[in-house]
């Protein structure tokens, strides 16, 4: 296994949206299947990335408490 990934088996996608243009949106995976996804655009992707980070810590977190 290589460290390219940290949170194996999670992933976190930053992506723009096609509605609105010029926005952002997060989706989390876990081993390729949807998990989660950001039920907003952001208006940039920093923003996006930072919400998306916070979600996957939750989700790493309750993975861990079952």
């Amino acid at each position: 296994m290589s460290n390219d990934n940290p949170n194996y088996p999670y992933t976190l996608e930053i992506a723009p949206c096609v509605k609105p243009s010029g926005h952002y949106g997060w989706a989390i995976r876990r081993h390729g299947k949807l998990l989660e996804r950001s039920d907003r655009p952001y208006h940039s992707e920093n923003s996006a990335r930072e919400r998306g980070e916070a979600a996957l810590e939750r989700q790493i977190r309750a993975s861990r408490d079952r």
